[in-house]
């Protein structure tokens, strides 16, 4: 028995399917994927690193939004909501598509059950392909734990990990630290929700 082929989609249809659409989802060589929603705490460690990155970033040339900014990579054509974006200097958007971001500087993931291997696996990979993304952060929800990779001058990327919270990450590309205690700030509020 025969399955029918998946239809190819072209990202001028999932751009406008997206625009209509009740749940957000990816775009990824010809294919739509419907997003899970966030788990409660999911959400408030994304709101504790939005808020320490807007505020270590007061002053400078960046601006710093969570998950309903599209970031689009060129080569493989993913298009994706990243849990919070960093971008620094002048913002470049699409020219048709004003809610696709092309120039992020660094990308944080909230990590879930469901996601954590596509984050580190083949959208860290998509990701690379952006000149101007320097570094990636790694959430974990269900414990104490973020892993940072940072782009070397060589192209190479160099990965720290800590589960210490007393540790602080180094964001050397928005001269800035976050500290784990505040990306973990009420981590219990939530607990058993998730």
């Amino acid at each position: 028995m025969a399955s029918n082929p998946k239809p190819f989609i072209t990202p001028e249809e999932y751009l406008e399917l997206e625009s209509r659409a009740e749940h957000k989802s990816e775009y990824y060589q010809g294919e739509i994927f419907v997003m899970a929603g966030a788990s409660p705490r999911h959400n408030l460690l994304t709101a504790n690193i939005v808020g320490e990155l807007r505020a270590k970033l007061k002053g400078k040339p960046c601006a710093v939004v969570s998950a309903d900014l599209l970031v689009r990579t060129a080569k493989t054509g993913l298009h994706t909501y990243p849990d919070v974006v960093v971008v620094c200097g002048k913002p470049a958007l699409d020219e048709k598509e004003k809610r696709l971001l092309l120039n992020p500087t660094v990308i944080v993931e909230v990590l879930s059950k469901s996601t954590k291997d596509y984050d580190r696996g083949g959208k860290f990979e998509a990701y690379r392909e952006i000149e101007s993304f320097s570094e990636y952060v790694l959430v974990a929800q269900d414990r104490f734990h973020v892993e940072h990779f940072a782009r070397q001058a060589d192209g190479s990327w160099l990965m720290r990990e800590t589960d210490n919270l007393e540790s602080k990450i180094k964001l050397s590309t928005l001269d800035c630290e976050l500290e784990l205690n505040e990306i973990y700030y009420n981590f219990d509020f939530f607990a058993g929700e998730e």
